[in-house]
Parts: structure tokens; C-alpha cells; sequence
């Protein structure tokens, strides 16, 4: 794949203004990088899509994941005891946008882009077909060289905002995002909750009052209920460890999954 201009933060774009026009937010699942194996995570991104899947978030695993919980560690863990290098991870990336077509934001963490080099890479990535990037412990103030990477090739970085963010922060990390804004709905790792954060919603008003990008909500979006909730004043709704949660237990993975991202699709159109 050759990667010219923007074009892939453009789908990005384009990804959310379909959902402008078709009056939802979009679904965003989050699945890990190779798991539970490498042919069944293509067939249930696959299955995802058919779904109804608008974007994938694929989290890259890592040997230190400071914003994963208990289930997508768990998975990430398996992976890497597996033995799978980034360089694995990447061609499973392809494979995932290859044969869906469906936008992917890959999900890591700085040590190892540091460690590969940042501008190698972010070309890599943006080669394998992904269109942007979240680094959770990569700050705004230390992403400068980051950023630069990424628009040369570009990809868009996505920075996280949290509900302990004041003005003046949520600024900065929308100024330096592309596509989007994730907004954390609440503090802590990533998890199955019971309920929604009501703090959500004041951060994604929080946000539109100082950037027009999109903003997708996601840590804590734990079924189609609270989907539903958080679609009505997002933009994306990410859906992470009850996605995994079903990999990591269904007998059938791909099937689990394509009726939960059915569920959660009807679920993010708005009312």
C-alpha cells in the first residue's frame, strides 16, 4: 500500500461524517491484536464488520499496558506468550483492513514505537492500512516528535481526554488530535462496568466548546444499553472489554462477536 497526503486520517473523516448524515454515532469496537490466534481474530474482525462495525480500535499488545484492565490484559498476555513481535501485528493489521475495508486505529504504547523508530514506524503502520494511532501513556507535551511522524505519513494521532482535564488541557490534546477526540467516560483502566458514568457526557460538552472534531467515548461502554446512552451526545461509541470478554469465552468467537456488534449498531443509532 502506498501512502500519499492524508488520505488516511481522510477516512477517518469521511467514517464520521456518514454517521452525520445518517443521524448515529459510530461503533468502534476494540479487539486485541492476534487473539485469542491469529487466523480466528481475522475471521471475527471480519464478522464484526459484516455487523455493522463502523471502525476497529486494534491494541497492539504490550508487555506493560498501563490503560488496559483485566480482560484485555489477559488477552494481550496470551498473545505475547505466543510469541508475537509488532512486525506480526502489523501483517495481521492488513489482513484486517485488506479484507473488511473498515477504517482501523491501532492502539499501543510509546516504548514500543520509540524502540522500532517513530517516523519508521508510523510508515509502517500507515502501510499496513491503518489510518490513525492512540497512544495512552504518550503525553501531549512529549508528542511533538510523534505528531511530526504521523503527518508525514498521514495518519492521524488521537489523544485520549479525561473528565479531570481542565479547559486549557482539553485544548491542547484536541489541537493535537486528528479524526477525532477520545474521551476517557471515566477514570481508571479499561473494564466491564455496570453503569455509565453520568461525567461523560459533561466531557464530551466539555470538548465541542473548544474543538470541532468528532468525539468518540470510550473505558466503561460495557453493553448496548450504556451504548445507546453515550450515543445520543457522541459522535463513536468504543466498545472494548465486552468485545474481548466474548473472544476470550465464546466457543464460537466470530459468531459471539457479529451478534454483539449487531446489537450494539442499532443500539448507537440515535432517537
Amino acid at each position: 500500500m502506498t501512502v500519499t497526503d492524508a488520505a488516511p486520517t481522510q477516512r477517518l473523516t469521511d467514517a464520521f461524517a456518514r454517521g452525520r448524515a445518517e443521524n448515529r454515532a459510530l461503533l468502534m469496537p476494540f479487539l486485541v491484536c492476534g487473539h485469542p490466534d491469529p487466523d480466528t481474530f481475522v475471521a471475527v474482525a471480519r464478522a464484526a464488520a459484516s455487523a455493522g462495525a463502523d471502525l476497529f480500535e486494534i491494541g497492539i499488545p504490550f508487555s506493560d499496558p498501563i490503560m488496559d484492565g483485566p480482560v484485555i490484559a489477559a488477552a494481550s498476555n496470551e498473545v505475547l506468550a505466543r510469541g508475537q513481535r509488532f512486525a506480526d501485528a502489523l501483517s495481521l493489521i492488513e489482513r484486517v483492513t485488506s479484507d473488511t475495508g473498515v477504517p482501523v486505529l491501532a492502539m499501543t504504547y510509546y516504548n514500543l514505537l520509540f524502540h522500532r523508530g517513530l517516523e519508521r514506524t508510523a510508515r509502517d503502520l500507515a502501510s499496513a492500512g491503518a489510518c490513525g494511532t492512540i497512544v495512552p501513556d504518550l503525553s501531549v507535551e512529549d508528542s511533538v516528535e510523534w505528531r511530526a511522524a504521523c503527518a508525514s505519513t498521514g495518519i492521524a494521532p488521537v489523544f485520549i481526554a479525561s473528565q479531570t482535564s481542565p479547559p486549557q488541557r482539553l485544548r491542547a490534546l484536541a489541537d493535537a488530535s486528528r479524526g477525532f477526540v477520545y474521551a476517557a467516560s471515566l477514570l481508571g483502566v479499561t473494564g466491564l462496568r455496570s453503569s455509565l458514568s453520568d461525567r461523560a457526557r459533561t466531557l464530551v460538552d466539555d470538548l465541542r466548546a473548544v474543538t470541532q472534531l468528532p468525539v468518540a467515548v470510550g473505558i466503561g461502554v460495557s453493553n448496548a444499553e450504556q451504548a445507546k446512552t453515550a450515543a445520543q451526545y457522541a459522535d463513536g461509541v468504543i466498545v472494548g472489554s465486552a468485545i474481548v470478554d466474548a473472544v476470550s469465552t465464546a466457543q464460537d468467537p466470530a459468531t459471539a462477536v457479529a451478534a454483539l456488534v449487531a446489537e450494539l449498531r442499532v443500539a448507537c443509532a440515535r432517537v
